[in-house]
């Protein structure tokens, strides 16, 4: 081998190295960045003593996928879950103290007293006030409900303006690639920054990705909705000013296809905006339909009878009075308007002792006809009737027949089962996005203890080249003082 040849090999071969320190040191120094993924440098042969570098990316398309679809599940449990803790503080207060069912509890207890001594003003006053907190519960518990349809449905248009957001710089992202894949150059952080926006958008819709020419990449919908290719497509959203009891939401749509919201307590929603959806047009619908349906209860339970006359609207009212709503049939927006007859409170100018005689709507309703003071009858039916099975309406989602108390009760039953299971299915899906976020990351991310050692190797190899180079040198020297 010749002298120059020798220090040929010694020169590629500090070249290399240097390249090979340098994927080594820009892999160290962004370890700890979660969207970077390891760089390999690749050492290829291309002459006898020849040595050239490529810069690979390392890539397992596998786990990204799966890594993907955890994001999403876990992405549309957490906002169920999420807003259903904020719905039951808000509707039911801590501990469900301010819950209708509560209330309800309390004014049984009142009626009660009342009954052993009806003669004492004081206990019906008592009667009357509990029958308000009642009242008020029900106004304020939809009245919450309202305000949180209206809060989510901003969250969903905030949303979709950070999806459109996340689909334009994915556009930016996804021109950088193919246009660095058609020049030859290296695309790997373009590819990075391509990977984490893939992740974010994952965070509000499912997605599925597949690869063109050109490294270009077109992103689907899980149900197939095309997302982006070429260019982004539209999410569309229209939010609502505010909502009333049984008014629909508006859809989101994406490329004019409607998103789905999630169902059930271990949901379906997969990203956060299906998730968002199912609050608002579900849950919080659900919750407000049972509110309605324990006003119903309410207004039906204290109705005033009498013989050869149609059930009258008794201690509790609404804007139908003085008819009692139709047996078995939701009225929405009914807990929102339900009121204390204004006959019966005495803040009005009304009675209370008509609650104990009857005679609100008039002499035909009076039951204590002969207006004895000791008269308990009506009260202790009316605490009989609060514990009597009634009908209520099926698509409120909880049972078709039952006490109106034991139906207050069922509703934060029903709340507190698909609570539990949304808490459950959460965590689950948590640590499944934290499993497959390690596993990805152990395949492409940076071993720092792995990188020093071969930082190791590279320092032996460059020392074994510098000292091929110096004995060429000294060789070569020794030849030209030979000549000399």
């Amino acid at each position: 081998m010749s002298l120059s040849s020798a220090l040929s090999i010694a020169q590629s071969a500090l070249m290399s190295t240097a390249r090979q320190t340098s994927v080594v040191t820009r892999n160290v120094s962004d370890a700890s960045n979660p969207d970077y993924t390891r760089r390999i440098a690749v050492v290829t042969s291309t002459a006898p003593g020849a040595r050239s570098v490529d810069i690979q990316r390392a890539t397992n398309d596998l786990l990204f996928r799966q890594n993907l679809g955890a994001l999403s599940a876990y992405s549309g449990q957490n906002a169920l879950y999420s807003g259903m803790d904020q719905l039951d503080v808000s509707v039911n207060g801590v501990d469900n103290a301010s819950s209708p069912s509560t209330a309800i509890a309390n004014l049984q207890q009142q009626l009660q007293l009342y009954a052993t001594s009806p003669s004492n003003q004081n206990l019906g006053s008592s009667v009357i006030d509990a029958a308000k907190q009642v009242v008020r519960s029900l106004n304020e518990g939809s009245q919450a409900i309202q305000d949180f349809r209206t809060q989510t449905d901003g969250q969903i248009d905030t949303a979709v303006k950070d999806l459109n957001s996340l689909l334009s710089q994915f556009q930016d992202a996804n021109q950088a690639v193919i246009s660095g894949t058609r020049s030859g150059t290296d695309v790997s952080d373009a590819l990075d920054q391509r990977d984490a926006l893939l992740k974010k958008i994952a965070d509000y819709v499912p997605v599925s990705t597949f690869t063109r020419g050109d490294n270009d990449m077109v992103i689907t919908t899980g149900d197939g909705t095309t997302l982006f290719e070429t260019i982004p497509r539209t999410v569309s959203f229209t939010p609502s000013a505010g909502y009333a009891a049984g008014s629909p939401g508006n859809t989101v749509y994406i490329d004019n296809v409607p998103v789905s919201a999630g169902s059930g307590g271990n949901t379906s929603a997969s990203g956060k905006l299906a998730g968002l959806l199912q609050l608002r047009d579900s849950v919080a619908s659900t919750m407000q339909g049972q509110l309605d349906e324990t006003a119903r209860g309410l207004i039906t339970a204290f109705a005033e009878t009498a013989p050869s006359m149609p059930n009258a609207a008794g201690l509790f009212t609404w804007s139908g009075a003085p008819a009692v709503p139709a047996a078995g049939t939701l009225v929405n927006g009914l807990a929102g308007t339900i009121s204390i007859n204004a006959a019966m409170d005495p803040s009005a100018g009304g009675n209370p002792t008509l609650l104990r005689d009857g005679g609100a709507n008039g002499a035909a309703y009076v039951a204590n006809t002969t207006g004895g003071a000791s008269y308990s009858n009506l009260l202790v039916a009316y605490g009989d009737r609060l514990d009597q099975p009634m009908t209520f309406d099926p698509a409120a989602g909880i049972s078709a027949t039952s006490s109106v108390s034991d139906y207050a009760a069922n509703s934060i039953g029903w709340l507190q089962g698909m609570r539990q299971q949304a808490s459950t299915a959460a965590d689950a899906k948590e640590a499944l996005a934290q499993r497959s976020s390690e596993a990805l990351s152990n395949a492409t991310g940076v071993n720092v203890d792995q990188e020093m050692s071969l930082m190791l190797d590279l320092e032996h190899t460059y020392q074994a080249s510098a000292r091929m180079m110096k004995t060429v040198d000294d060789m070569m020297a020794a030849l030209l003082n030979a000549v000399g």
